[in-house]
């Protein structure tokens, strides 16, 4: 039978090699008999097909089919109207009938704007348009698939609706954007797909980049997710949250791992559940903010999440999107804030991932000096490229505005500033100034920092970034990277170094506990004991505490009521706060069943007091960024390894004395300077019997003397317990 369809383009068809799909299916004119119109499609698992509809000779007829394979063709009466004036009836092999439209009559839904947006880097919001968007057209309802695969010989999108078959629904390519593009109608949410890409003679199934859902590992492919399906209830804490997460507020982060936190049985914790155990928590323990592991989909649980191929999908192994929603909505409910840790900084080379997307280099440097991380095995996002760089930024921004995340922990900064990072001699390519800076990865974290604090004022950015990088947590417009807040790793270092000495070696590093006060006030900084620290052979916090076993509890109690009256926002990792003895293990929950232990239960119970504290008290939080807010009293006693200094809050009436023992050997008669007379009411101490200490220490306070000492016109008389920190707040006069 004759057709206007070529042999070259059916051969292009069958081969997967079909770059333009219009130019085959839907409505063809055939030039050779006048003009005439058609409708083709292809439908290989289909017995016989008709074609019905308003443009249709007498509404309906039978479909011929022009070749065997599954190509069907008939002739129209006149130009379809709309995308609806006709649709197919399959007959398939099976013998059941089904009624579909025909994809390629439907317009796109990428508008040359977008795609001018999407090609500058600046589409914001792309989350809205690329991926698996529902839609709605002329009344039929379906999905819109789009894809960036610039290289791509052709680009289909498949699926059970399909079969799995990548000639069925080829997608449309917009030139020379690169975007691919099509709308399947009667698609619904649930709906299983991937792309199938051809790049010359290799075919490969990709997840979708913008996929807001995935299967439950080892399983990789794409959900369609109607992220319309919940409605959120968290309006009280949104309208408040600016104020709640200022720099002059309390912050105490409780980080956790979702699938290890607590096990209730073999499988994994859903989402819902976790939001009530862990709320119930948090407001136990008086912790501001939960900081969340990636949540974004990882295929290695081993990861922790931080090698990201889904990243605009939260991992399936805990439950739905939905009910991802409803616990960061529980969580906003009950007053805690939800931080997200995010890795922008690099990715794995999982098949079904970014890695090689469309046959060529796409997201990652070809070069490997550029484009290999050394340490992880992965690969480096080319910053440089306007695209990839649009996919990270807008990937930010879809957590804050799909999820009403509180918070984003930027992964590895280090690693992206510097171009040698962890790189041998010769084995990385210098700057176009010859230098090391990563002048693309710069730009780009200004550029995110610039757009979260623009679209979405109060929401923190956080940097863990380990090296002297001057002005991180500075803004863009003086020169700094525009975080909110940056990891404390020197302090985290310098500290737990300190703490791995007997005490009796301690008076010959007091320097490491009195350093970080010298650059305390160049960052907005964050304290962190997180998960890095008792992982890998490192142990746990109560493990690397020197001494016997009453010496192990009394160095951390130490070690935690330091961090909590050092200048700074806290983060603790999960178990820390009761003194679990194991090392981390993401596959295992927590020991809680410690808790059934007197000494376990009393850290736990300091914890809970210093987060009291740390709320109630303006000096231990107010004024953690500048200088007038730490005064010392004495950080010369290193022959005796204490250490004493003031807190202050913006009203410099308002202020703590602290002072700490870093040695078993109790303190009698310690003197020490304070700025003015009266009664200084202990309000703290670490060696109390209800924390598992000796209960050693000054209940209930101690009168200021005229005796001046420590530069002050004043001073106390206090007794310091062993291995304790001890807290004092003048009474008003």
């Amino acid at each position: 039978m004759r057709t206007g369809l070529r042999w070259e383009q059916l051969e292009r068809l069958l081969s997967g090699c079909l770059s333009d799909p219009r130019e085959v299916f839907g409505v063809q004119a055939l030039p050779h008999r006048g003009r005439t119109l058609v409708v083709r499609a292809f439908v290989p698992w289909g017995r016989q097909v008709w074609v019905q509809g308003r443009c249709v000779p007498q509404g309906r007829m039978v479909m011929r089919r022009v070749h065997p394979a599954g190509v069907f063709e008939a002739p129209l009466a006149r130009p379809p109207q709309s995308a609806t004036d006709y649709h197919f009836q399959i007959v398939q092999q099976d013998g059941r009938m089904v009624e579909m439209y025909d994809p390629y009559a439907f317009p796109p839904l990428l508008t040359d704007y977008d795609l001018y947006l999407l090609s500058e880097g600046t589409h914001w919001q792309s989350y809205r348009k690329l991926g698996a968007q529902l839609r709605t057209v002329d009344g039929v309802k379906g999905v819109n698939f789009a894809v960036w695969a610039p290289n791509a010989t052709s680009v289909s999108v498949i699926g059970d609706f399909n079969h799995w078959d990548p000639r069925c629904h080829v997608m449309r390519k917009h030139e020379p954007s690169g975007f691919w593009e099509i709308f399947v109608p009667g698609l619904e949410p649930g709906t299983l797909y991937k792309y199938a890409i051809r790049y010359g003679d290799e075919l490969f199934e990709k997840a979708d980049p913008y996929a807001f859902g995935s299967e439950v590992p080892p399983r990789t492919a794409s959900v369609v997710v109607d992220l319309d399906q919940f409605t959120w209830s968290d309006g009280s804490w949104m309208a408040t949250r600016a104020q709640r997460q200022a720099l002059d507020q309390p912050i105490s982060i409780y980080e956790v791992h979702l699938g290890s936190w607590k096990r209730w049985d073999s499988s994994w914790p859903n989402y819902r559940q976790l939001a009530h155990e862990l709320v119930r928590y948090c407001q136990q323990m008086g912790y501001t903010h939960l900081e969340l592991l990636p949540v974004a989909e990882h295929p290695l649980t081993a990861s922790w999440g931080y090698q990201i191929t889904g990243y605009y999908a939260p991992t399936a192994r805990y439950g739905s999107p939905q009910d991802f929603m409803y616990f960061v909505d529980y969580c906003h409910r009950h007053g805690i804030g939800v931080i997200v840790d995010w890795v922008p900084s690099h990715f794995p080379k999982d098949g079904h991932g970014l890695a090689r997307f469309d046959g060529t280099h796409l997201y990652e440097h070809a070069d490997p000096r550029q484009g290999e991380h050394p340490d992880w095995g992965t690969l480096c996002f080319n910053y440089g490229r306007y695209e990839v760089k649009n996919f990270l930024i807008s990937n930010a921004l879809f957590w804050l505005d799909r999820y009403h995340v509180d918070g984003l922990r930027v992964d590895a900064v280090a690693s992206m500033l510097y171009l040698d990072y962890s790189r041998p001699p010769g084995g990385w390519v210098p700057n176009r100034y010859g230098g090391r800076e990563n002048l693309e990865a710069i730009e780009f974290l200004k550029t995110f920092n610039e757009m979260v604090h623009l679209q979405f004022p109060g929401v923190l950015t956080i940097a863990e970034e380990s090296t002297a990088w001057p002005g991180v947590s500075r803004p863009t417009y003086v020169g700094g990277l525009g975080f909110s807040l940056k990891w404390n790793m020197g302090w985290m270092n310098d500290t737990l170094r300190y703490m791995a000495h007997d005490p009796i070696y301690r008076k010959y590093h007091h320097d490491e506990l009195t350093f970080s006060l010298v650059y305390a006030f160049h960052e907005n900084f964050v304290l962190p004991l997180s998960h890095d620290e008792v992982v890998h052979g490192k142990g746990s916090l109560l493990a690397k505490m020197p001494g016997d076993l009453w010496q192990k509890f009394a160095n951390l109690r130490l070690l935690l009521s330091y961090m909590w009256t050092h200048p700074g926002k806290k983060l603790l990792f999960m178990g820390n706060d009761f003194g679990q003895w194991n090392e981390w293990d993401c596959e295992a929950a927590l020991q809680w069943d410690l808790l059934a232990w007197e000494s376990h239960r009393g850290l736990l119970k300091l914890v809970e007091d210093l987060n009291r504290l740390l709320r109630q008290e303006r000096a231990l939080h107010e004024l953690d960024f500048q200088p007038q807010g730490f005064q010392w009293i004495d950080c010369h006693s290193y022959e005796e390894s204490t250490l004493s200094f003031l807190r202050r809050a913006k009203d410099p009436q308002d202020f703590l004395l602290v002072a700490l023992n870093f040695t078993p050997v109790p303190r009698k008669n310690h003197r020490l300077g304070v700025p003015q007379r009266g009664w200084y009411q202990e309000i703290f101490n670490s060696d109390s019997r209800f924390y598992g200490g000796s209960d050693l220490g000054n209940y209930p306070g101690a009168m200021a003397q005229d005796i001046p000492a420590h530069g002050q016109p004043y001073s106390v008389e206090i007794t310091l317990p062993p291995l304790a920190c001890v807290i004092f707040k003048p009474q008003s006069q």
